[in-house]
């Protein structure tokens, strides 16, 4: 668990503060990020700095914190995706971040959590970056494409993860199996120490490149990322709508070369009956410009924070405190809460279908000025 620091100067700038912070109740927010070798809990810590404002903080227009006076983050480490939906369902966090498709599947009671209530009171306070699908295999195990992974040892992720999630939808696309490789459900630091022993043939990570687990196996032995590409990725795009087309560069990791591969958008979520005026804040301080500087500072991934992005496509409807920012900053086009179309029919906005990073929001459209509460998804 990472707090946010008690001095938070140096951090932020906006005009959010409306009195000293030493004067407001002490409030605490919890984040649910993800395990500490994967790319959730870093960049929640940096967010968790960036909104919070705890007493004795220096004031927002000389260079300290633009959070919400009297908030304090902490930035909570769980398994991941799955995990943070449930710990909302629950109440145990009051934010937690998630793939697009595992908070779809969660709000409708699809998907990997069919057979469960569907968290109708799930909501988004926006996308914030692309996390691609990354297969980690070591050079010399003569693993080059995604058939050559039958019969091997293969990581799947930890349950409660979606990596876990993703990684059974890639096999299946793939004409494979849990059944056809030995499947291990090993933490990502855990898969990553294997791999390098020689102990494990692979693993699955989802993430934003560089991950702290395979920049760690990285840097003990040569790897390689296993293309995701031709007809069986073709098709998850097609029958997925979250699903992008993205190449991790050569070189994300020490010599590791162009590939190919999936990505989906990483949310931050809440729950309907938070605070709207809270999340407002906290929706405010994440996409100042000083914020913006200090995730592109702290972590790779932090420099593809976009606000222009954040609404287009989102999984589940607005929390209104979050549309409330995005309408009086002109972001708020014809994509975020609109009806959203289920996992399985063809996407027809730009949004789905751009590449990751190169996306932009759809043309506006007069919209009927209700909040996301009162247009869920189909």
């Amino acid at each position: 668990m990472a707090l946010a620091p008690l001095l938070g100067g140096g951090l932020l700038g906006t005009g959010l503060l409306g009195g000293p912070a030493a004067a407001q109740d002490l409030r605490y927010f919890r984040i649910g990020t993800g395990t500490t070798s994967g790319t959730y809990f870093p960049i929640g810590g940096l967010i968790a700095n960036a909104i919070s404002n705890p007493p004795g903080s220096r004031p927002c227009d000389k260079g300290g914190s633009c959070g919400i006076p009297g908030l304090i983050v902490v930035a909570q480490a769980s398994n991941g995706s799955v995990d943070n939906v449930e710990m909302l369902r629950a109440g145990t966090v009051e934010a937690g971040f998630a793939q697009a498709d595992v908070a779809y599947w969660a709000y409708s009671g699809t998907g990997s959590f069919t057979g469960k209530r569907p968290f109708t009171e799930l909501r988004s306070l926006g996308m914030l970056y692309a996390e691609a699908i990354q297969i980690v295999v070591r050079s010399d195990g003569f693993i080059d494409r995604m058939a050559d992974l039958k019969g091997r040892s293969i990581s799947l992720g930890e349950e409660g993860s979606g990596t876990l999630v993703e990684a059974r939808l890639i096999l299946d696309a793939y004409g494979l199996s849990e059944s056809t490789i030995t499947p291990l459900y090993l933490k990502p630091g855990t898969a990553a120490d294997r791999l390098a022993k020689g102990e494990l043939d692979g693993f699955f990570m989802v993430g934003g490149y560089p991950v702290a687990a395979v920049s760690d196996v990285a840097a003990r032995v040569p790897i390689r990322l296993v293309p995701l590409d031709g007809e069986p990725a073709d098709r998850l795009r097609r029958g997925q709508r979250f699903y992008i087309e993205q190449e991790i560069p050569a070189n994300a990791y020490p010599g590791s070369a162009t590939t190919p591969t999936l990505s989906l958008g990483a949310e931050l979520l809440t729950r309907a009956d938070r605070d709207p005026d809270l999340i407002y804040g906290v929706v405010r301080a994440l996409w100042h410009e000083n914020t913006r500087r200090v995730l592109a500072d702290g972590h790779p991934q932090g420099r593809n924070f976009d606000p222009a992005r954040a609404v287009a496509n989102v999984s589940v409807p607005l929390h209104p405190g979050a549309e409330r920012f995005y309408r009086e900053a002109g972001l708020l086009g014809s994509a975020a809460n609109e009806p959203a179309r289920p996992p399985g029919v063809p996407a027809d906005t730009p949004a789905a279908g751009d590449k990751a990073g190169n996306g932009t929001p759809p043309a506006e459209k007069s919209s009927s000025g209700k909040s996301g509460e009162d247009k869920p998804p189909r």
